[in-house]
This record gives C-alpha cells, sequence and structure tokens, in this order.
C-alpha cells in the first residue's frame, strides 16, 4: 500500500504554492501507515470537507468521502461514526468553514468526545471568494470585506477547545509536512476527539509562510507536558514572538459512541423497517 494508491482522478485546482498541498499530503502519508499497520483498511476511512478551498481535498483522497454545507463537516462524520464504530473518521475544514459558521458543531463535538479527528486549514481569510475577514484573521488585516483593516480580536481556537474538552488538541504547520504528518498520525490513532489547527499558507491573499517559519518551534520537544491542561492553556496564549506547533494536549476518556452503544454496531443489526416504507411517508 503506497500513497499512490489514494490519489483520486481528480485534477488538482489549488494554486501553486498553497499549503493545502502538504495537508493532503501528510495526510495520505498517515493513512498509509495506518493501513500498513493493519489498524483499519482504506474502505474503513471516511472523510468529510465542507465549503471553502480545502473542501477539494475530498476529491483528490481515494477513500469514502462526503462533500458538506459550510460549517458542516462534524454532523455527517457523527452519524457514519455512530453507524459503524469500526471506520475511522476524519473531517477537513477551512478556519471560517469550522470557526465561523460550524463553531457550534465543533464546541458539541469536542464536550461530547466523539471519536474523530477534525483538521482546520487555518489561513485567516476567506480564500476561496477572495479575501474576507474569517474568525482567526489579524487585527489590522486588509481584506475585500475589512479595506481598512479587520479591528475585531481573533478567535483563540486552542482555548476554544480546550475549555470545550476536546481530549486531543494539536497545531501543525504546512511549512513541516513531517512533523504534520506525524500529528494527524496520532489524532487518527487517538481514542476520542481530536482537533489539529493547520498553520497555513495562501499565496494569493495572504502569503505567511516566511513569516512563520521563523517563529514556529516544536514545544514537545521542550519538555511540555501534554497532560497539563494548565500548561496547554498558557502554551495556546504564545503568539507574536514564538508559535508554539505540536500536541498541547491529551487527556483518555470514555467516547460518546460507547456510551450511546456500547459494543453494539448498528450497520451489523436488522432494521426495525425498510428504507422504503419511511420514505412512503413522505410521498
Amino acid at each position: 500500500m503506497g500513497v499512490r494508491e489514494f490519489d483520486s482522478i481528480a485534477k488538482n485546482t489549488w494554486c501553486p504554492g498553497c499549503g493545502n498541498f502538504s495537508i493532503l499530503a501528510a495526510a495520505k502519508q498517515a493513512m498509509v501507515e495506518l493501513v500498513q499497520s493493519r489498524e483499519v483498511k482504506p474502505e474503513q476511512i471516511v472523510i468529510s470537507s465542507g465549503i471553502g478551498c480545502h473542501g477539494k481535498i475530498s476529491d483528490y483522497i481515494k477513500v469514502n468521502s462526503f462533500y458538506c454545507l459550510h460549517g458542516r463537516i462534524v454532523p455527517p462524520l457523527m452519524g457514519v461514526k455512530v453507524a459503524n464504530q469500526r471506520l475511522k473518521v476524519i473531517g477537513f475544514a477551512g478556519d471560517g468553514d469550522a470557526y465561523d459558521e460550524g463553531v457550534s458543531h465543533l464546541v458539541h463535538t469536542a464536550r461530547r468526545n466523539l471519536d474523530a479527528t477534525i483538521i482546520v486549514h487555518n489561513n485567516q481569510v476567506f480564500a476561496l471568494t477572495s479575501s474576507q475577514v474569517t474568525p482567526t484573521t489579524p487585527i489590522g488585516f486588509k481584506t475585500k470585506s475589512a479595506p481598512k483593516g479587520s479591528f475585531e480580536t481573533p478567535l483563540n481556537p486552542f482555548h476554544l477547545m480546550l475549555a470545550s474538552g476536546a481530549t486531543f488538541v494539536a497545531r501543525g504547520f504546512t511549512g513541516d509536512m513531517r512533523h504534520l504528518r506525524s500529528l494527524i498520525l496520532q489524532a487518527a490513532r487517538h481514542r476520542g476527539f481530536a482537533f489539529i489547527d493547520v498553520l497555513q499558507d495562501c499565496p494569493s491573499f495572504n502569503p505567511t509562510l516566511r513569516k512563520f517559519k521563523p517563529k514556529v518551534y516544536d514545544l514537545n520537544k521542550e519538555g511540555h507536558d501534554v497532560g497539563d491542561f494548565a500548561a496547554a492553556w498558557e502554551k495556546a496564549k504564545e503568539w507574536n514572538d514564538r508559535i508554539p506547533i505540536g500536541l498541547f494536549y491529551r487527556v483518555e476518556k470514555e467516547i460518546y459512541e460507547k456510551q450511546l452503544l456500547g459494543d453494539r454496531v448498528l450497520v451489523d443489526e436488522k432494521p426495525l423497517t425498510s428504507i422504503q416504507s419511511v420514505l412512503d411517508e413522505f410521498i
């Protein structure tokens, strides 16, 4: 099993130099490792993506996938996971997609601890619609929706996820693809809600690669205790001079599906009624 076996026939139309390429490659490499280690079969991987440049990733990975409405990547994944606990579910969202329209889904899925991985492509701008403010746009940044510069305080997604009860909270960087692959693999292996915010370069509307590269550092190489909630909260405040990447926080907690269903796998059970009889009610 190699990376090429996850290639689809779709033509890639992302802008040259887009950070999405790194996320795509890292995700496929992590999937290969999961398959090679026999933790999952290719057909047991299900991904979802939303609206935005990132959303095309569902076209570019040859696995079961679901295109969602803006901000709605989580509900379909919850349905998939509850129906079949054997599946590995991974959602891809943009920063506008996840933290604007979709923020309530993130919060409630984190507190429930659904066994799912969510990867946010965070380029701090609505790029598909050619540059508008998102919840993570920095103060002063000029966009079409804020021509004089944004005056809104950016959302801190790590504080949000920590406060919401996420059991795996991490940050990746498209300028370090090997590290990003490792994070995605750790997240996919985590039993519970795994959240990764990825600092992503947008060469068309917010080129940040050269700005972030000298500032990022791996907090896990500096002795950070991933089980210390207070330390993770403090690390999440760092931004201007140094930007931590890596695993901020991890804790073990019973997952939503087990609390809801125990060892039942719904797809194995005989349905109480036929699908056609349900559909007939709406005719």
